[in-house]
């Protein structure tokens, strides 16, 4: 194997990588006003490390700086004391940490096919992947997972020891979920195959990668096995079933109803609960999305090809490999597959048996479908890298030998064409591809600068679904967030923001001034954030705070329905500190003076 065949394929690899970054490099900054959804919860409270001041007693600022992974934190905090604010570098980094990865898989696949060709056809795939999902580009600590798996991979083929338990030991400082998976490959190792008889491997080396890496993960697991970070115990699978946020459609969905198809989805393609990673699952092909027999009623359901599963290149032939290597009179390069193609399975199996045990112990391994959608994305780009090559190169010799070269030139171009355009047409749970989820602010400029140029210690109420920029673009903190924020595996700190959801909510929509009065002292409310739809009866079916809190409302939607005038609309003008033409912010401190309401006493 050549050294420049090597480079010149890696180097393209790494190109096609740094391509595929620009579109969500230039929403990330093309506007000043930008924010990944995740990076608001995972990094924002980070931006303490620039100014020690911000977000003094902040629920949520506490809560995600007390469950963030070692490691995670402190890569953070080191960029920070060099210049970099965490937001800044949240946006730097997906780009970094992709064509790392790239390069990790494309020497990873030469370790099981040495052909440089077909680490650069793996790479490209996975590249493809990474903007179907916003793992790599939220920059939070899931980001760091397939650099790191992709390493681990690498490591263990080659048997190099000191490197895999160095990536061990990141991977649990990290992302320590995955931890469970590495371990569980290195315990698959120590099982192997004759005919269908298991037996223990009698190779010395898997032993001591084993011992030596279930050493490492149980002494860097250890410290969050003992860490008691305030919030509460973890929910358990009986708390969990009568808590709604649980149940679909809500934002934590994990259950579903007990109809058959609702079933399948549950344990095949649910986002938490499911076997599959969701992109496998949710794809739709842009305008090749719905399907209708040209001879049929106009009236007939139109099929969205969204229902049809795993229609991703990288499934569909890696589901080919083990098939193309039966054939190796068909496929030549098939031979050329070494030995450590057995990995594949031992991942799969690793990863498919932790998945039963997350379960059977529901939450206390946090959540099943976290032990397999990562691993399963790595196999699936791997083979079917391996398998296109295999392919590619039966088109080739057939090609050559055919006398009639029409039609396998056009298989050849057809497949090229359909692998390198695919991506244009994707939608992925209603999102265009590459799906990035960066948020753009709503509001004028000027409401951001409004609450940055206030005292640091402030606290916005606020159910306007703008709420959850503010602590990004402003600096400043939430009495309670919205979607995002509900995280329900800590009851500790759940049933606080639910309950200050709630309080929050009703205090918005009381008419009594006394009532007012008390919880903005209570909760210690500086600004109140209102759009200028608030009080409307439709706002109750639109606003997400109102719906995913319908039910603990009581009749409250009912009493606005009929005309009961809340308190907050009817304070005078000169408790507006802003307003324009989509919202208001009311003053508390003045709200406090206040004897009367327009309007009424």
């Amino acid at each position: 194997m050549p050294r420049s065949h090597v480079r010149f394929w890696l180097g393209l690899s790494l190109l096609v990588s740094l391509l595929y970054c620009l579109p969500a490099l230039q929403q990330a900054f093309g506007n000043a006003y930008v924010v990944q959804d995740d990076a608001r919860q995972h990094v924002t409270w980070m931006l303490r490390f620039v100014d020690p001041d911000l977000f003094p007693n902040d629920l949520h600022a506490d809560y995600f700086q007390a469950v963030a992974p070692w490691g995670y934190t402190t890569f953070y905090w080191v960029f920070a004391k060099l210049g970099i604010s965490p937001l800044l570098l949240s946006k730097l980094l997906p780009p970094v940490l992709a064509l790392a990865t790239t390069a990790l898989c494309f020497v990873t696949v030469l370790e099981i096919l040495p052909i440089p060709f077909a680490g650069f056809l793996a790479s490209c795939l996975l590249n493809q992947g990474f903007w179907m999902r916003d793992d790599i580009v939220s920059a939070t600590p899931v980001a760091f997972v397939y650099p790191f798996f992709f390493a681990f991979l690498y490591f263990l083929l080659r048997r190099q020891l000191l490197p895999m338990l160095g990536i061990v030991a990141l991977q649990g400082l990290f992302y320590p979920q995955v931890l469970f998976v590495y371990c569980g490959i290195l315990l698959v190792r120590l099982v192997r195959f004759e005919g269908w008889r298991p037996e223990l491997t009698r190779d010395r080396w898997n032993y001591r990668m084993a011992i030596a890496g279930l050493s490492v993960a149980f002494l860097v697991l250890l410290p969050y096995a003992l860490r008691n970070h305030g919030f509460g115990p973890t929910v358990t699978a009986a708390e969990s079933l009568q808590m709604p946020t649980f149940w679909e459609p809500n934002w934590s969905e994990f259950y579903v109803s007990k109809q058959f198809d609702h079933f399948i989805h549950y344990w095949l393609y649910g986002k938490r609960a499911g076997l599959f990673p969701g992109d496998w699952c949710t794809v739709d092909y842009g305008p090749l999305t719905w399907l209708r027999p040209e001879d049929s009623d106009p009236q007939t359901p139109t099929v969205p090809l969204s229902r049809v599963r795993f229609g991703l290149p990288q499934v569909i032939f890696g589901l080919l490999l083990p098939v193309l290597l039966r054939f190796p009179g068909r496929f030549p390069l098939a031979k050329r597959v070494n030995g450590n193609a057995h990995v594949f399975m031992q991942v799969i199996g690793a990863s498919v048996g932790l998945f039963i045990l997350a379960h059977w112990v529901r939450f206390k391994l946090h959540l099943p479908n976290r032990h397999t959608e990562h691993s399963f994305r790595v196999v699936a780009v791997i083979a079917a890298g391996i398998a296109l090559t295999l392919i590619f190169d039966a088109l080739l010799r057939w090609t050559q030998a055919a006398r009639v070269r029409l039609v396998p030139l056009a298989l050849l171009s057809s497949l090229t064409l359909v692998l390198l355009g695919y991506p244009l047409f994707l939608r992925i749970n209603e999102n265009d591809y590459p799906v990035t989820d960066y948020v753009i602010g709503t509001a004028e400029p000027a409401l951001y600068e409004f609450f940055e140029q206030q005292p640091k210690e402030i606290q916005i109420a606020s159910i306007a679904p703008e709420m959850n920029n503010l602590p990004s673009f402003t600096r400043r903190s939430l009495i309670v967030g919205g979607k995002g924020y509900a995280i329900p595996y800590h009851l500790g700190y759940y049933n606080e923001v639910v309950g200050r959801s709630i309080a929050l909510i009703q205090a918005q929509y009381t008419p009594s001034l006394d009532v007012l009065k008390q919880y903005i002292q209570g909760s210690q409310v500086d600004f109140w954030l209102l759009q200028r739809n608030a009080f409307r009866p439709g706002y109750f079916q639109i606003n997400p705070s109102l719906v995913e809190y319908a039910d603990s409302l009581g009749d409250l939607p009912t009493q606005i329905k009929d005309g009961v005038v809340p308190a907050l609309s009817r304070v005078p003008k000169r408790c507006v500190s802003y307003e324009d033409q989509t919202y208001q912010v009311i003053d508390a401190n003045c709200v406090l003076t206040l004897k009367r309401l327009r309007g009424g006493a």
